[in-house]
């Protein structure tokens, strides 16, 4: 089961009122396990950026003058995407702003349908709760230090983490089973997940590795661990 874990940045919040997309991530999972497969672009929105939105993703006017207009990268988007499932936070923002580039362009419109809507999950499950995804990457004890300003492929990492947390923390299979058909037409179990383009930042502290170093060394030297980390 192929899903695209998405997230955009904009100029605003409404594209009716003239508001554009800049910046457009997006992490591929098979069967709830990032294959390493990224779509990452920043887009000129053809327009001003407003303080308040700078404020937000630090995305500037002098920054995104070079980068393509949504005219140019529509179709590599829609090649991406395909028509696995898109995993959003607060999917209605998003796709709202997905469909009107995809309008003005002339290219059909992504279906409701498609879409699966993380905030809505969250708050179901957690009924009264803060539901922002800063909210809920502590609620499931997910790294979210790299987060100052938003940043869509950033969050679409982060996202997929709690995304899995929502959906019972279920542990990928790995593609061991071979009851369904993965892309090619082939079983589940001839893929594999690549490896990562940018390998994940350690979550253990610089005290946490002293007290395992000094722990190690106590244990002499025909310890386990001492023979693994060579």
């Amino acid at each position: 089961m192929r899903e695209i874990v998405l997230d955009t940045e904009t100029t605003g919040f409404d594209p009716e009122t003239g508001d554009r997309i800049v910046e457009i991530g997006a992490v591929e999972l098979w069967n709830h396990v990032a294959t390493g497969k990224t779509y990452h672009q920043y887009i000129n929105p053809e327009r001003s950026m407003p303080e308040e939105a700078f404020k937000v993703h630090g995305l500037g006017d002098e920054f995104l003058r070079d980068k393509p207009v949504f005219a140019d990268i529509a179709q590599d988007f829609v090649d991406f995407i395909g028509d696995a499932k898109l995993v959003i936070h607060n999917a209605a923002f998003d796709v709202k702003f997905l469909n009107a580039e995809l309008k003005w362009v002339n290219r059909p419109q992504i279906p409701w349908e498609q879409a699966i809507d993380t905030l809505a999950i969250a708050r179901q499950k957690f009924p009264g709760s803060p539901a922002s995804l800063d909210a809920l990457c502590r609620r499931f004890n997910i790294d979210n230090s790299s987060r100052t300003l938003h940043g869509a492929l950033l969050d679409s990492e982060i996202l997929a983490e709690v995304y899995l947390e929502l959906i019972g923390g279920r542990q990928p299979d790995f593609g061991l089973s071979t009851s369904q058909g993965g892309r090619s037409g082939g079983g589940d179990a001839q893929w594999r997940p690549t490896q990562r383009p940018t390998p994940l930042p350690s979550r253990l502290s610089e005290n946490e590795k002293a007290a395992h170093a000094a722990f190690v060394e106590k244990l002499g030297q025909d310890a386990v661990w001492k023979t693994f980390s060579k």
